[in-house]
């Protein structure tokens, strides 16, 4: 047990867990596993659920837990020691779940339960694991034979490794660049950015210099605010060639991107389908790629007039305003910033200064307390790094004693950025909500974790309202995950939730952070402790749309991109001239010709949203028809809250998204209430 890895606490020792530690416990944890498989598939176990899940679930489950924990650990504590821990263990994993997806002896076992009678005797949530289960099989290869199920092993495989790779080139691209800048070129960026630069100057040991690096919370500031057009373009230049040809060869991401595809077309072709774009969209809401061509390009022209106006304003300001005639990529950010101040009379770091951490916290807090019946008190866990901070969620039940109170979750809130640890904001799971085989029932955990600017000079962190925006969705996944009253692992929570339907709960939560109930709650300003000016506010939300046009053909680009590389054979074969034509077709705004964005897309290539980028746009049309009904009966309304609580976060993956909507909604989806929050509709 001195090995914490391999310690069956609740709660990984996350402070324990050193590189020393991979090898072993894995090998252990796959060992155990294997051996379970190869139980379940005996004549010693029948083919009935319960049994199958008392040998096999456990065990993989186990092997789950750890292998998540070291898998987390590399993506926001990256040491040397610790990649090359991952790295060996990596093949090992990828090995036996490629084999247990496999395993024609456990698929048929699967198939004896799935046309036996005792079929009709599971629960809705089990009929549909067990469904999800049979559909699995089939896309790991279950019923290929011989070479081709060898075959289709190896590329599992080297995708894993692929995708791994890619991964580490664009952290350690974005490590790697910095750049000390003077006071004179940081001319117009904000106070609180200036003195985060300038202690990591001081870190480093320097006398003097601010050191500007790629993380976003330096990156976007400096983009928007700085004067210095040559430092602009400087950064802007470093950010959009991140593992490409430009830096060092053995970050570069040009070959690792175009074998990924080739894998991805040759794992489609073994299972029978015309390309990787089929095999993705077969669990998830949309029925073929070209139904998502379609509503990708309907939505573009919808956009496309907005983005034009957006585009044509921008540069009209651009030359008459700030003398800029010939608007360049690195402009955008710089001059967008200055329009809205100019139009709407706010900037966004005055905003910012009254976004303090605590209190919106407390005020996300407040809404998810007050909307979905739980309560949120901190707890104690071993974490990876002194900020992360661990919470528990308790069911309030406003029939009962007062004070009676049931766990239904807790998560861990990792929210600075800082070196070593990956860029952008993503969830997941610690545990998932699981009546075990052996008794008792197991409590979800997930892991919230953003790269916001750390506290700076004894002040709160101060957020932008997009750092709020982006809080807000994750904890909507958190949500999702956590609150699911789903007993069935596999369908519980997120599990089993359509790919293009997991972004319902998550963007959803973003429409609060434009309620002044919920923002004059969590503000204060971060010198007076003065909320959020309703004044200040109102102009907030006349700005709410400002650029719609422009940010939403640019997802529906990145979307359409992602679509077509893993659709069209031919496009994947020159994936720059891909990228460039769908920006011909869709974008308003070309980039400069350097720009190499998909070298650090890691979405779509480490991040399990290839062929699956377009869900972002998708969700967004059930999440915004879904905010739309609390809007019609109340922002505040606990019953309308209790409502979406039961019809979509407590029901999870255990029946289609579909179905949970209309739950909720009592009706098919609309794509109004997106047009009409966007400032779009007709």
């Amino acid at each position: 047990m001195s090995n914490p890895l391999l310690d069956s606490a609740a709660l990984p020792r996350f402070d324990a867990i050193r590189p020393a530690h991979v090898a072993p416990a894995i090998d252990a944890l796959l060992a155990e596993a294997q051996a379970a498989l190869d139980k379940a598939t005996g004549p010693a176990v029948p083919a009935d659920y319960d049994a199958l899940s008392a040998v096999l679930d456990v065990a993989t489950e186990r092997l789950g837990r750890a292998w998540g924990a070291v898998s987390h650990l590399n993506a926001v504590a990256d040491t040397p020691e610790l990649r090359a821990a991952y790295t060996e263990a990596l093949p090992k994993v990828t090995d036996f779940y490629t084999q247990l997806g496999a395993d024609e002896r456990l698929y048929a076992k699967y198939k004896a339960i799935a046309g036996g009678s005792q079929a009709e005797a599971l629960n809705a949530a089990r009929r549909k694991a067990l469904s999800n289960a049979m559909r699995d099989f089939v896309l790991s290869g279950a019923e290929l034979q011989g070479a081709g199920k060898e075959r289709f092993a190896a590329i599992q495989a080297r995708q894993a490794e692929l995708g791994q790779a890619f991964s580490e080139h664009v952290l350690d691209a974005t490590d790697a660049w910095s750049h000390v800048a003077t006071e004179a070129e940081l001319a117009g960026v904000p106070d609180d950015v200036n003195a985060a630069t300038r202690a990591a100057a001081a870190a480093d040991g320097l006398a003097s210099g601010h050191k500007l690096t790629l993380h976003m919370p330096v990156y976007l500031p400096v983009m928007q605010y700085a004067q210095d057009r040559g430092l602009r373009e400087r950064l802007y230049r470093a950010h959009v060639t991140r593992a490409s040809e430009a830096g060092p060869a053995e970050r570069d991401n040009s070959t690792v991107m175009r074998e990924i595809l080739a894998l991805r077309e040759e794992e489609a072709r073994l299972l029978g389908y015309a390309s990787f774009a089929e095999v993705s969209l077969v669990p998830k809401m949309a029925d073929s790629p070209q139904q998502v061509e379609t509503f990708l390009r309907d939505l573009a022209r919808r956009a496309r007039p907005h983005a034009e106006r957006d585009l044509a304003e921008l540069r009209d300001f651009a030359r008459s305003e700030l003398g800029l005639t010939d608007l360049q990529a690195w402009d955008i950010a710089y001059a967008s910033e200055k329009l809205k101040e100019a139009r709407y009379a706010f900037s966004d770091t005055e905003v910012k200064q009254y976004f303090t951490e605590p209190k919106v916290l407390a005020g996300l807090f407040r809404i998810i307390e007050t909307l979905f019946e739980v309560a949120i008190r901190p707890d104690s866990a071993p974490v990876w790094n002194e900020s992360v901070r661990f919470f528990r969620i308790d069911r309030t039940d406003p029939q009962g004693p007062d004070g009676a109170r049931q766990l239904v979750g807790q998560f861990y809130l990792d929210p600075y950025a800082r070196p070593g640890k990956r860029p952008g904001a993503w969830m997941d799971d610690v545990r998932g909500r699981w009546a075990r085989p052996e008794g008792g029932l197991q409590t979800p955990v997930a892991q919230l974790v953003c790269n916001f600017a750390a506290p700076v000079n004894g002040k709160p962190a101060l957020l932008s309202h997009d750092d709020v925006t982006t809080l807000f969705h994750e904890f909507g996944h958190g949500l999702h995950h956590m609150l699911t009253q789903v007993d069935e692992i596999g369908v519980a929570g997120i599990s089993g939730v359509e790919w293009d339907a997991v972004e319902l709960p998550s963007q959803f939560m973003e429409n609060f952070c434009w309620e002044w109930e919920v923002v004059r709650h969590m503000t204060a300003h971060v010198d007076s402790g003065e909320p959020l000016p309703r004044a200040l506010f109102d102009k907030m939300l006349a700005a709410r749309n400002f650029q719609s046009g422009l940010q939403t053909l640019r997802q529906v680009e990145f979307a359409l991109f992602d679509m077509r590389i893993h659709a069209e054979p031919a496009a994947a074969i020159d994936i720059q001239r891909s990228i460039d034509a769908v920006r011909r077709e869709i974008a308003v705004l070309q980039p400069p010709a350097f720009n190499r964005f998909q070298h650090s897309f890691s979405h779509i290539f480490a991040g399990g949203y290839a062929a699956g980028y377009y869900s972002y746009k998708w969700a967004e049309v059930l999440s915004a028809d879904a905010y739309a009904a609390f809007e019609e009966e109340g922002v505040f309304n606990p019953a309308v809250g209790r409502r979406y609580r039961e019809a979509i976060l407590e029901a999870g993956g255990s029946r289609p998204a579909i179905e949970s909507f209309k739950a909720f909604r009592g009706r098919e989806p609309r794509i109004d209430a997106l047009l009409r929050h966007q400032g779009m509709a007709d």
